[in-house]
């Protein structure tokens, strides 16, 4: 049994995504299934020996090259980011849920392209795979939808 997932959207998405100024339907929806995919809702390391951390499995080295090349660059956005912490640590991501979500939001906000339309979870699907779990993750599209289905049902 992982996290609820409409508490995760209410308590912790939403509020990060709109801090950040980047709250829309479409994100937060990608953000969960994001989080879905991922983790399950239920890891904040990842399994095995992988170097993934938070509900959102972002690797140490994603986070790194998200502060170096983005965010550093982003003033305003960096501290609504950080929050009250100056120094982001990669470990950052797996006890503060805020700050890794937020982590991800901007990761897909250096993707070119518009983010897909609330409810089109196959457009979800497709930017999760190109964009956060790439061609080379291990990852499928049609894992992320079978993985939303079973957590949210018909309700998008």
């Amino acid at each position: 049994m992982g996290l609820d997932p409409h508490q995760l959207c209410e308590h912790i998405i939403r509020p990060t995504l709109q801090r950040l100024g980047l709250w829309t339907e479409a994100a937060e929806e990608l953000v969960l299934g994001t989080a879905i995919q991922e983790s399950g809702l239920r890891y904040v390391r990842q399994l095995g020996s992988g170097p993934a951390r938070g509900l959102w499995q972002m690797e140490p080295a994603t986070h790194d090259d998200l502060w170096t090349n983005h965010l550093n660059s982003r003033t305003k956005l960096g501290l609504n980011v950080l929050g009250p912490y100056t120094k982001p640590d990669p470990g950052r991501l797996v006890w503060d849920l805020a700050y890794s979500c937020a982590m991800c939001r901007v990761h897909y906000l250096r993707c070119p392209g518009a983010l897909p339309p609330a409810g089109d979870l196959n457009g979800q699907a497709y930017y999760w795979k190109k964009y956060y779990n790439t061609v080379h993750g291990a990852g499928t599209i049609g894992e992320y939808l079978a993985n939303w289905q079973r957590v949210m049902g018909d309700r998008s």
